[in-house]
């Protein structure tokens, strides 16, 4: 593997499932265990598309309070930064606004241009919609759930650190997500992960061979947990 940030580190990614991959990352020592990853109230609409590896492109949006005017100009900002991201890219997108349970951060249209600009996806700490054309784009979607309408919507900053559901996202970062959660992939050691998810599939699949054998008893179980 050529480079840690190159199309065959993403090839190599989307190998492997997001909760392996942040097993792994907890072997490298980078971060406490309880961050880098989303709680369980962002979802992934899309299963079915497959494991997700791209680089964040980050924007705030106010959907609903109207704390200033709508100004059409950041959302090219916004589609100009996502062309100019290394590739893949996913859009990420944080609520300000103080109703973030009432509108949608993106659907059809948006998704449409995104993806022609290299986006593979859209990760929302609110709703998005317009799920079955989005879907045939072959588009991922990462979001609390679903509203049918986008309301006020409008960009107040594009290209700045977000949070999402307390997970904190840089532009550039590198997120890796499935049907098990959204992960954010640390940038230090990211060279040993391809050694750390091996270990981690070694250790699993010794104890689950174990597991699944006529000779399994709760005695031999504990010496493989201690050993």
């Amino acid at each position: 593997m050529k480079s840690m940030s190159g199309p065959e580190f993403i090839e190599y990614l989307r190998t492997v499932d997001t909760p392996t991959l942040l097993n792994a990352i907890e072997l490298l020592g980078v971060r406490k265990h309880h961050e880098g990853f989303t709680p369980l109230e962002l979802r992934c609409l899309f299963p079915e598309l497959g494991r997700m590896a791209a680089y964040a492109v980050t924007a705030q949006v106010e959907t609903v309070t109207q704390m200033a005017p709508r100004d059409n100009r950041l959302f090219l900002d916004l589609y100009e930064l996502v062309q100019a991201s290394p590739k893949p890219a996913v859009v990420v997108l944080q609520e300000i606004g103080g109703m973030g349970n009432l509108a949608a951060h993106a659907g059809e249209v948006m998704c449409t241009i995104f993806r022609r600009l290299g986006a593979v996806g859209l990760i929302s700490d609110c709703g998005v919609r317009d799920i079955p054309e989005v879907r045939g784009l072959g588009f991922q979607y990462f979001a609390r759930g679903t509203v049918a309408s986008h309301a006020n919507y409008r960009i107040a900053r594009v290209g700045v650190t977000v949070q999402i559901c307390g997970m904190v996202v840089q532009p550039g970062d590198l997120l890796h997500g499935d049907e098990n959660g959204l992960a954010l992939v640390p940038a230090e050691k990211r060279e040993n992960i391809p050694e750390m998810v091996n270990r981690v599939r070694a250790r699993e699949g010794k104890l689950l061979d174990y597991v699944r054998s006529e000779g399994f008893t709760l005695e031999g179980l504990k010496a493989h947990i201690l050993e």
